[in-house]
């Protein structure tokens, strides 16, 4: 049995790749800078031993038991003492995506679903419709599949969907992640710029998406809204796969569509070259949703799934956590958790919300959102969206924004550009405090970070079920 030792385990990617190594028999164990649940719980419940912080000791077991391999995490680079004492020392070491592909990818149909946004979620409905249709998929997602309750399996099918991230391979391989997966089934949701910490603009971004394009082949198929230049743009440099669009809300168009039957999306019909192929009728909200929904339909169509069973199929999925995930209710006080790193995704959701709490058949009294927004992501850090941050938030009612240290870039500047009445605050416990205070009943809170917050979620709740009591 061949010892792997993974540095980075406790990412959501890293955990995927732990856990599926040990169901192909090998003998797993990983260090992280933070070890904590869920992903630690995960990893002790399939007995994989893991040990907090970078440390050369973790490695030195002596020459009988020192790992066959260590797979290392992107966020790893040059100067850590354990990378540094693995180059010394020669231990054999390679990638996450590259253990994927030589291990498990290289053999299977891979379904890979990319994008700036969207691309965990559109994976969960994706795997599944595959799992509906008995197809047994295996997976790595970015998030906690609520239908599996797992973020990654081996699968008992040649199908694997994999969520596709653009963002670098490790400190010796600079490439995208996902031109290691050699997909025969591409969806790319969209493409905007994001990654500044790795990328110069969007052109770079769009070079490696082309080198992705380059390896789909020519019996596969590449998934795409049309109305997206970048993606075209991208397309135009070559292309050597047939192609299907989303037309999005045009239902007279030759690709895929959908007809709204509630103005939130919570129903809706979906088309196909403009025949009706069935209508879902689900818990998910937003447009944003029906084009993630429409993509994944187009997907498992193409690995053979019916349309009328993937359809069926959405009315049981339940959206991955973190994804406008109610965390809880307190006097009529709504508390939403959202994944959100960037301006377009903020929006999406917030109109999602918006038509939701504006349905008077589901909310007859006016109901308000308060947005609650950490800008975490390395991209939001730097300043590179303070531009189109405040449009992005002009369906709240309210806004808070918490600026950490990390942010590097004044965010009091929104204030005045806010169409609703917008507060910057430095430390998390006032703004839990300002946030209850102001809360009344028919308040939806809309808390949007892609980090954990300070575990602002549970304070809120717990400081609203106080103002109640009192």
């Amino acid at each position: 049995m061949k010892h792997i030792h993974i540095l980075g385990i406790c990412g959501t990617f890293m955990g995927g790749i732990a856990a599926i190594a040990k169901q192909l028999g090998f003998r797993v164990s990983g260090c992280d800078a933070n070890v904590y649940p869920p992903m630690s719980t995960q990893l002790a419940h399939l007995g994989i031993e893991v040990k907090q912080g970078y440390l050369p000791e973790h490695l030195a077991y002596g020459e009988q038991d020192e790992p066959d391999l260590v797979i290392i995490g992107n966020a790893l680079s040059r100067g850590n003492a354990v990378v540094e004492f693995i180059l010394e020392r020669g231990i054999n070491y390679t990638s996450g995506p590259q253990w994927l592909l030589e291990n498990v990818l290289k053999d299977r149909w891979v379904l890979a679903v990319s994008g700036t946004h969207g691309k965990t979620t559109t994976s969960s409905m994706l795997t599944w419709i595959l799992e509906y249709a008995q197809l047994a998929p295996g997976f790595l997602v970015g998030g906690v599949l609520q239908n599996f309750n797992a973020s990654a399996r081996l699968g008992q099918s040649p199908f694997f969907v994999i969520e596709a991230d653009e963002y670098d391979t490790a400190f010796f391989d600079k490439r995208a992640k996902f031109v290691h997966y050699r997909p025969r089934t591409l969806v790319i949701n969209n493409l905007e710029f994001d990654h500044a910490d790795i990328y110069d603009d969007l052109s770079a971004i769009q070079r490696q998406f082309h080198h992705l394009i380059r390896m789909v082949p020519s019996n596969g198929l590449i998934l795409y809204p049309q109305d997206e230049a970048a993606i075209t743009e991208t397309l135009a440099q070559g292309c050597w796969t047939p192609i299907e669009t989303s037309t999005g809300f045009n239902i007279q168009g030759q690709g895929w569509s959908a007809e709204k039957l509630t103005a939130d999306g919570r129903r809706f019909n979906v088309y196909f070259k403009g025949k009706l192929q069935g209508m879902v009728d689900w818990s998910l909200l937003g447009d944003f949703n029906i084009d993630n929904a429409l993509m994944a339909i187009a997907a498992a169509r193409h690995a053979g799934v019916p349309s009328y069973i993937a359809i069926e199929a959405l009315a049981e999925f339940v959206n991955t956590k973190r994804r406008l995930e109610l965390r809880g209710e307190i006097a009529k006080i709504r508390v939403y958790d959202d994944f959100a790193h960037h301006p377009t995704a903020i929006a999406k959701t917030l109109a999602g919300l918006r038509a939701h709490v504006d349905d008077k058949t589901l909310y007859p009294e006016q109901q308000r959102i308060i947005a609650v927004l950490e800008p975490r992501s390395n991209t939001m850090k730097s300043g590179v969206h303070k531009e189109t941050l405040a449009p992005a938030l002009q369906q709240a009612d309210s806004v808070f924004i918490y600026q950490g240290e990390a942010v590097k870039w004044s965010v009091n500047a929104l204030v005045k550009s806010c169409k609703a009445p917008c507060v910057v605050l430095k430390n998390i416990e006032e703004l839990v405090k300002q946030v209850a205070d102001i809360a009344q009943a028919n308040d939806h809170i809309l808390i949007m970070s892609n980090g954990g917050f300070s575990g602002v979620h549970n304070k809120l709740l717990a400081a609203l079920a106080k103002k109640q009591a009192n």
